[in-house]
């Protein structure tokens, strides 16, 4: 007998069966992290596939409101003021015999634009604020918790009606542009301590982590810190905030419009045709019902988003 031989007699076979088929797809397999773990949840649950339709159903006709409709929504025909609706006019006509289906498609531009805008600077303004007070700590936390507190006493209208009619009083001649930015940036001011909050909770729970220890016994400065270590841990809470604030945002909207401070024509929006139509609610009720039913559809599908991401993100739900 050969050596070679002997060697293969004495050689053990090799493992097979179902229990190393089973160990080799879990050896290759690698460990998923929070994000990739909240998306796989996330794909399950019916209320975010539902709230996303709904919401990507709304961005399309924000952006490209031709898809849905031909017609001028600024079109005034006063032979046909406060007519219901029909098979020409899905929704009626309006006060000024603008078609109510054309201008409720284009209403959601301004309407989410507002909520869209107000909620990305109402976050980073909080989120800036809550990470530099959560992990500086101090007498800078104390400054900036108190400063916070002045905004979070106000209370949201009051606190509109002074910056809207100081900055954009009724005797100027409305432009589109201000008045947009002045409701954002209205939202923004009197809602960022909100995030500031969250931000600054997780903040502080996050400096005393051991990744952070070892990133400053590194050397690593506070910037640093802060952006590559804090930030990315700190996000799903502020996440969570953003997604519910977002409909919230877009319901103060129409609430401003609504008592003649926020938004006003020639600008077209939810709020606005709401504002316009609350003359005629019982002679005409179908001029509030179907910007109002958009209203409503659009703040439920951002909160029902906000909820499934908040079970998602949640680590007491796994």
């Amino acid at each position: 007998m050969t050596e070679s031989s002997a060697a293969s007699l004495t050689s053990e076979p090799a493992p097979t069966g179902p229990e190393t088929a089973a160990a080799k797809p879990a050896q290759s397999q690698k460990p998923r992290g929070l994000w990739a773990d909240a998306w796989r949840d996330l794909r399950k649950r019916p209320t975010f596939l539902i709230s996303m339709a709904i919401i990507v159903v709304l961005l399309v006709m924000s952006a490209f409101p031709q898809l849905f409709t031909s017609v001028d929504p600024n079109h005034m025909d006063l032979a046909r003021s406060r007519q219901a609706p029909s098979a020409e006019a899905w929704f009626g006509y309006d006060t000024q015999g603008r078609d109510i289906f054309a201008r409720s498609i284009y209403g959601a531009r301004a309407s989410i634009i507002v909520g869209v805008m107000a909620t990305l600077l109402t976050v980073v303004i909080g989120s800036i604020l809550g990470l530099i007070a959560g992990y500086f700590g101090g007498w800078l936390d104390n400054v900036l918790s108190r400063f916070s507190e002045i905004f979070l006493g106000l209370p949201f209208v009051l606190g509109a009606i002074v910056i809207l009619t100081t900055l954009n009083p009724a005797t100027e001649v409305p432009n589109a542009f201000k008045i947009t930015s002045l409701v954002i940036l209205s939202i923004s001011l009197l809602s960022w301590p909100i995030s500031m909050r969250i931000m600054r909770s997780a903040a502080i729970s996050a400096r005393n982590q051991d990744y952070v220890k070892a990133a400053r016994a590194l050397g690593a400065g506070p910037v640093r810190i802060i952006l590559r270590h804090m930030l990315p841990n700190c996000l799903a809470p502020v996440l969570v905030y953003a997604t519910i604030a977002l409909g919230t945002f877009i319901a103060l909207e129409a609430t401003l419009s609504f008592l003649g401070l926020g938004l006003r024509s020639p600008v077209v929006s939810w709020g606005v045709m709401i504002a316009d139509s609350r003359q005629y609610i019982q002679i005409s009720p179908h001029l509030l019902a179907f910007p109002a039913a958009f209203l409503v559809v659009t703040v439920l599908a951002f909160v029902m988003l906000g909820d499934a991401v908040r079970d998602a993100l949640d680590p007491k739900q796994k």
